[in-house]
């Protein structure tokens, strides 16, 4: 039987963990699954942004913090690495655990409980590219030349909306992200695209999303739509796919982009210029 998490049990562990800690707690319940590279980017950043002198002691220093959680109980770590062994402790991808996903949910009142299971290699290789995207991103406001001004993950950033003939439907990106630079806001519903999906499948999305724009939802909710960013693994793949977005006669292309995963940045954080395709009102 699990132990009730009563207000002293909540309270003898929060005493036992600082901000970064919970920070940490957090960020695995937002992205569902991150690398031990990736929490060292987010939550350890080195010089010049950040207080480690290099990312070696930065890394060191995820790793005793892990581990301490770990001990806990609040997080685990999945059997399977990324980048095989010469990553080393860099490659451990992890997960919050039962025990970290209560703590958090006690500390917010929300008695909605998750359940937990170990995630397919596709699942894994998916989520983290995603959250590679989002740390990025991150990174790159440290410098001071973007702002991100909202960063939404599954479920937070799917969208519902009511069809002509009054079905309830949803889209659902990777992220929901907007930034802004020193003119400049950009909005961008994000697909990360692994060259896993058949041509169709990425056409009946980008339908999905066209109808979506059609229903005037998001119009209502925020005066603008979005644009729909396809993000590739290279540009071969790029390229394919602005292809059969351009020859289906059905869709309003104006409202895609599809761009390899290198230039990605510039496409949902262009900085100081503006971006032609951001945002379709």
């Amino acid at each position: 039987m699990t132990a009730a998490w009563t207000p002293y049990r909540i309270r003898q562990l929060s005493e036992q963990l600082t901000e970064r800690d919970r920070q940490i707690l957090t960020s695995l319940e937002q992205y569902r699954l991150l690398s031990t590279r990736l929490i060292q980017r987010l939550h350890f950043p080195a010089v010049p942004l950040g207080d480690h002198s290099s990312i070696s002691a930065a890394t060191r220093g995820t790793t005793r913090v892990l581990g301490r959680l770990e001990q806990h109980g609040l997080i685990t770590r999945l059997p399977r690495r990324i980048g095989g062994i010469k990553h080393g402790s860099s490659g451990i991808v992890w997960q919050l655990a039962a025990t970290g996903e209560r703590y958090l949910r006690a500390q917010r009142a929300d008695g909605q409980r998750r359940r937990f299971v170990t995630p397919t290699t596709t699942f894994m290789e998916h989520t983290l590219e995603v959250a590679e995207l989002a740390v990025s991103l991150i990174q790159k406001s440290r410098t001071g030349s973007i702002e991100v001004l909202s960063l939404q993950t599954e479920p937070a950033c799917w969208r519902e909306y009511t069809s002509p003939g009054g079905s309830p439907l949803a889209v659902k990106p990777d992220l929901a992200v907007v930034t802004a630079d020193t003119e400049f806001e950009t909005h961008s519903f994000v697909e990360v695209d692994r060259a896993t999906e058949h041509g169709p499948a990425v056409l009946r999305k980008c339908r999905a999303y066209q109808q979506y724009f059609q229903s005037g939802t998001e119009q209502d909710r925020t005066g603008l739509f979005p644009l729909v960013v396809w993000v590739t693994p290279d540009e071969r793949r790029a390229d394919r796919l602005r292809r059969s977005i351009a020859e289906d006669p059905s869709l309003e292309t104006a409202l895609f982009h599809v761009t390899p995963k290198e230039n990605a940045l510039s496409v949902l954080a262009p900085d100081a210029t503006p971006n032609p395709k951001g945002g379709t009102t």
